[in-house]
C-alpha cells in the first residue's frame, strides 16, 4: 500500500477558481467567507437575544466569541465533522472550543438553515453585486464600441445568408439590448432577495417563542439580526429553509447572462471568419502550435465553453425547487455546494472575458467593405431599376435585363469564383445608358442602411447611458484574464 503524502499539485483542482474567475468572486465562495459568516450570524443571533433579556445570554459571552469569527480552527471543525457527520454542529463545536464560556449559548433556538441558508443568501447577493460590475462593465464597453461604428456599413445576415446592409454600431447594439435585459433582471433579482431571518426548525418559530415569550420580542429579534446582515427584506413565511425557487431564479439570470455572451462570442467567432472583426491577439499569443499563420478566437470560444455549462447548470436547481417535499428534504444540500458558487464562478470567468474583447475588438473596414460590394450590386437592382424607369424606361424589358445579368454574374461569382461584376454589365447595357453615370450613387451603401446610425444614437442616449449613469460611482477597474 502506498502510504506517500500527495504533494500540492496531486489533487484536483477546479479550473474555475484556478483559471477563470476573479479574486472577488472566489473569495465570496470561499471556505473563510462562509464560516466567518456562520459564525457572525451565530454573534448577532446571540447580541440581539441579550438585548432583548434571554436568560443566560450575556453581554460579555457575546464579546467573547466575536474575538473569533475570522479566527476559524479548520481542523479542529474537519475532525468534528468526522466524529458528528453533520457540518453545522461541527463549527458549533470548534466555535465553543476557542469561547469556553460563550459555547452554551451559540445556536441558541437555531437550526442549521439558520447559519447555512442565510449565509448563502448572503453569499448569493454578493455574487449579484460582482456579476452586476462585470455586466456593467461589457456594456460599456460595447457603447463605446457601438458608437464609434455607428455609421460604419456592413453587410446585413438573415439565415446567415446575404441580406439588407446594417452598421457595426447598430449590430452592437443589438448585443447591447440583450444584455440590458440581463442587467435589469439581475438588479431586480437583487433587489427582491429576501433574507430567510430567524424561523426555527420548520419555519414556525416555536423555538424563539419559548425562548422570548412572545411574538412581537420575535419580531423584534428577527428584525435585529436582518438589520445587522445587512438586509431590509425578510422573507415571510419559509419551511425549514428558504424557498429553493430563489436559487433556481439565480441560475436562471446567470443563464440568461451567458446567452446573450454566448450569442456575442458566437457573432464575433463569425465575424472573425469574414475576416470583417476579430478578438484582440497579443504580440506573443500563439494562435496554433502546428499552424503559424492562425488567429484563433480563443477567448469568444471559451467564452461560448463557459456560458455553455451555466446554461445547462441551470437546470439542476429547478429540479431541486420541483422536487422539495413539504417543509423540506436534503437531496438540495449537496447540489447547491456545486451549483450556486459554479454558476457564479463561471458567468464571472465570462464577463472577465467578454470585457476583454469588448474593449479590444479590432475592426476591418476595408474587408467590412469589400464583402459588402460583393453582394450590394444585387441588392441595389430595385434602386437602379427605379431610377431607369424614371428616365423613360420600360419597366418590364428592364426587369428582364437585370434579371439576365443578375444571373450570369452570379454564375460567375459562384461557378469561376470572379468578383461581382453586375455594376460592369449593366453600365455596358446600352438599355440603362440614361443612369450609367448614376451607378455609384445608387449603390452608395448609405442608400441602404435605414435609420441604423440614428437608431445607435437614440438607444444609447435613452437606454444605455442612464444605466452607466446610475452605476457610475460603483465602477471598479475590469477584472483581466488569467490564461
Amino acid at each position: 500500500m502506498n502510504n506517500r503524502v500527495a504533494g500540492p499539485h496531486e489533487h484536483y483542482e477546479s479550473p474555475l477558481t484556478a483559471r477563470y474567475a476573479s479574486a472577488a468572486m472566489s473569495r465570496v465562495f470561499s471556505p473563510q467567507f462562509k464560516f466567518s459568516t456562520w459564525r457572525r450570524l451565530w454573534v448577532v443571533l446571540a447580541a440581539a437575544q441579550a438585548e432583548l433579556g434571554v436568560s443566560g445570554v450575556t453581554p460579555e459571552k457575546v464579546a467573547q466569541l466575536e474575538r473569533f469569527v475570522d479566527e476559524i480552527n479548520f481542523d479542529s471543525a474537519r475532525e468534528w465533522e468526522h466524529k458528528l457527520r453533520h457540518d453545522v454542529m461541527a463549527h458549533v463545536r470548534a466555535f465553543g472550543e476557542q469561547a469556553p464560556e460563550a459555547a452554551g449559548i451559540i445556536h441558541l433556538g437555531a437550526t442549521s438553515a439558520f447559519v447555512a441558508d442565510n449565509t448563502d443568501l448572503i453569499q448569493i447577493r454578493e455574487a449579484y453585486r460582482i456579476i452586476q460590475h462585470g455586466l456593467a462593465g461589457v456594456i460599456d464597453a460595447l457603447a463605446a464600441f457601438a458608437r464609434a461604428h455607428r455609421d460604419l456599413a456592413t453587410l446585413g445576415f438573415t439565415h446567415y445568408q446575404p441580406a439588407q446592409p446594417t452598421t457595426v454600431g447598430k449590430r452592437a447594439c443589438l448585443w447591447l439590448n440583450d444584455l440590458l435585459m440581463d442587467f435589469e433582471e439581475l438588479e431586480h433579482r437583487q433587489a427582491t432577495l429576501a433574507f430567510r431571518g430567524v424561523k426555527g426548525t420548520t419555519g414556525t418559530q416555536a423555538s424563539f417563542l419559548q425562548l422570548l415569550g412572545s411574538g412581537e420580542k420575535v419580531d423584534r429579534l428577527e428584525r435585529r439580526v436582518a438589520e445587522q446582515m445587512g438586509f431590509t427584506r425578510i422573507a415571510p413565511v419559509t419551511g425549514q429553509t428558504y424557498s429553493r425557487k430563489i436559487d433556481s431564479q439565480a441560475l436562471k439570470a446567470l443563464s440568461g447572462v451567458c446567452e446573450s455572451a454566448v450569442k456575442f462570442a458566437t457573432d464575433i467567432r463569425l465575424l472573425a471568419n469574414h475576416k470583417e472583426i476579430e478578438e484582440p491577439f497579443e504580440t506573443e499569443q500563439i494562435g496554433s502550435s502546428a499552424m503559424a499563420y492562425k488567429r484563433n478566437p480563443m477567448r469568444c470560444e471559451r467564452i461560448c465553453a463557459l456560458g455553455r455549462y451555466v446554461i445547462t447548470l441551470a437546470t439542476a436547481p429547478a429540479m431541486t425547487a420541483a422536487t422539495q417535499w413539504l417543509e423540506r428534504t436534503l437531496d438540495d444540500s449537496a447540489g447547491k455546494r456545486l451549483y450556486i458558487p459554479e454558476g457564479f464562478l463561471a458567468t464571472d470567468a465570462v464577463l472577465i472575458l467578454m470585457q476583454n474583447v469588448s474593449s479590444g475588438l479590432v475592426v476591418y473596414p476595408e474587408m467590412i467593405r469589400r464583402n459588402l460590394e460583393l453582394e450590394l450590386p444585387f441588392m441595389a437592382t430595385e434602386e437602379i431599376l427605379l431610377a431607369a424607369v424614371e428616365a423613360g424606361g420600360d419597366r418590364q424589358a428592364l426587369h428582364e435585363r437585370i434579371r439576365v445579368h443578375s444571373q450570369e454574374a452570379a454564375a460567375g461569382v459562384k461557378q469561376q469564383g470572379r468578383d461581382n461584376d453586375l455594376l460592369e454589365r449593366i453600365a455596358a447595357d446600352e438599355a440603362f445608358a440614361a443612369v450609367k453615370d448614376r451607378l455609384n450613387a445608387l449603390t452608395d451603401p448609405a442608400r441602404f442602411i435605414g435609420r441604423a446610425p440614428e437608431q445607435v444614437d437614440r438607444f444609447l442616449q435613452e437606454h444605455v447611458q442612464p444605466l452607466l449613469d446610475r452605476r457610475q460611482e460603483q465602477r471598479e477597474p475590469p477584472s483581466e484574464p488569467r490564461v
